[in-house]
């Protein structure tokens, strides 16, 4: 008689800092998941190290420690969570159910926000969906395709067709959530190394300590746990190819090495001295800006240069037009085929909406748009104000050309950062200086020129205000 085959159950993580809260809701998930916990941010990346793989689902409080259990944590493990791993499904269960909040973390990656209290049948059929969501993406996955019209993905398409055929290494450069994984396998769905199975690795899904055995392998007792030798990614990938995500987390010390395997195919694995010897074509790929990395010491010239023989920069959708109605088309109908539910439908003030927002979290973001819409709307035709609820209401504040930035500071950071990596020339002092006259200049604006009520606007005494004015000449200044 047979045995019955044994189905793991899919692995759920849980952040939250209350005990009472996590020991609640692994006991009513454990039935249907392999429960992790943590109770921070350090402790979540400390599990993550230790599964296999990364978790299908993710159960994240915003409000984690340090005190005093602002969001921001939240934030930045959510944006950490989908870095490791872009197919994770994240839920935010929070008690800080502030609509902004909750807009922001599903700009970030996460696909739900639900409040507490939470009725716990009502979790679980959420992450239960989600679970069959993330199937059905990664069946989809399996057969690339790049959408959209525009210019801009006209010139990537052509640039995939004409890099695929050589055996050189492509870097891949473009924004969270634009899709450097799919242009990778792309490149290697057209390549003659098709019928060969794609060898992944996320750089920053993996600790440090293994990257290397991970990569070139290691021998029978080269490390503690090394209980037999295994072949790393080099090796498995001879004649195919080996996307490297995330490369500028690639650790100094073993940049190195990896410059010579791409040099003349040579490695060893972790604990032998026995050369071995791979012919797998390496594409990698990052959202970092590797040349200020370079000046930083923290990745190699001669690395990025090996890596950069074609490079390939995947456009952020905000410059894709139309092609995000496209988009919306794809996957409104994807979900509604995989939910059984009729697609929703955008009204016109809706759609224009949707083609007016900057949708920074890019494809991803959309995508997750698209999740809820489908779920909460199904057969309906969704209007402004419900599709405002599923924005983020500070994604339009971006840095522009006269250098005005949001007030998130995780946002803010992240725009400061694109405004230097493309910036010739810039001057702080003159920033500053736009910024503020453009401030006072709105000011004024709003209280009809009436000074005493504007620099109570702006926060400053009317001496100080007038200041600032004459240092830009402003009208009611004049000598």
């Amino acid at each position: 008689m047979s045995t019955p085959p044994i189905h793991r159950k899919p692995d759920l993580l849980i952040v939250d800092d209350d005990p009472l809260i996590s020991d609640t809701l692994s006991f009513v998930l454990s039935r249907d998941f392999n429960v992790c916990v943590a109770a921070s941010r350090e402790q979540a990346r400390a599990v993550l190290r230790q599964l296999d793989e990364p978790p299908a689902l993710a159960l994240v409080d915003l409000g984690l420690p340090p005190a005093p259990h602002r969001p921001d944590e939240g934030f930045r493990l959510i944006s950490e969570l989908v870095a490791y791993s872009p197919a994770i499904k994240i839920v935010v269960l929070s008690g800080q159910s502030d609509e902004a909040n909750a807009r922001h973390a599903r700009t970030l990656g996460a696909i739900e926000f639900v409040g507490k209290p939470v009725d716990p049948p009502v979790l679980k059929k959420l992450l239960l969906d989600a679970l069959r969501i993330n199937a059905a993406e990664k069946t989809a996955a399996a057969t690339p395709s790049l959408l959209g019209a525009t210019a801009p993905i006209e010139k990537l398409r052509s640039q995939i067709a004409q890099f695929a055929a050589s055996p050189f290494p492509v870097l891949v450069h473009g924004e969270s959530g634009t899709g450097k994984e799919l242009v990778a396998r792309a490149l290697h769905q057209h390549s003659t190394r098709a019928a060969h199975t794609l060898y992944a690795l996320n750089c920053a899904a993996i600790s440090p300590t293994l990257v290397e055995p991970t990569l070139f392998g290691y021998a029978k007792g080269a490390f503690t746990g090394a209980q037999n030798a295994r072949a790393g990614y080099f090796e498995d990938a001879q004649d195919s190819t080996l996307f490297l995500d995330e490369i500028g987390e690639l650790p100094l010390d073993l940049q190195a090495k990896l410059l010579r395997v791409m040099e003349n195919g040579e490695f060893q694995r972790v604990g032998e001295t026995l050369g071995r010897s791979s012919n797998a074509r390496v594409v990698a790929a990052t959202n970092r800006d590797l040349k200020a990395e370079i000046r930083a010491g923290r990745f190699r010239a001669d690395l990025y240069h090996r890596l950069s023989v074609f490079t390939i920069d995947v456009p952020p959708l905000r410059e894709l037009g139309e092609d995000r109605l496209l988009l919306l088309d794809h996957f409104r109908a994807f979900y509604a085929r995989q939910s059984g539910t009729p697609p929703f439908t955008l009204n016109a003030g809706a759609r224009a909406m949707w083609l007016g927002y900057g949708f920074p979290g890019n494809v991803r973001e959309l995508r997750n748009i698209v999740i809820r819409l489908s779920t909460k709307c199904a057969g309906m035709t969704v209007n402004e104000e419900q599709l405002r609820g599923e924005l983020d209401g500070e994604a339009d504040v971006a840095a522009d050309s006269s250098g005005v930035m949001p007030f998130d500071d995780d946002a803010l950071i992240e725009s400061a950062r694109r405004q230097l990596q493309t910036a010739r020339g810039f001057s702080l002092d003159q920033t500053l200086a736009r910024w503020e006259r453009g401030y006072v200049e709105a000011a004024l604006d709003l209280t009809q020129g009436n000074l005493a009520r504007a620099a109570k606007m702006l926060g400053v005494n009317r001496t100080t205000l007038y200041s600032r004015m004459q240092n830009y000449a402003l009208p009611g200044t004049e000598k």
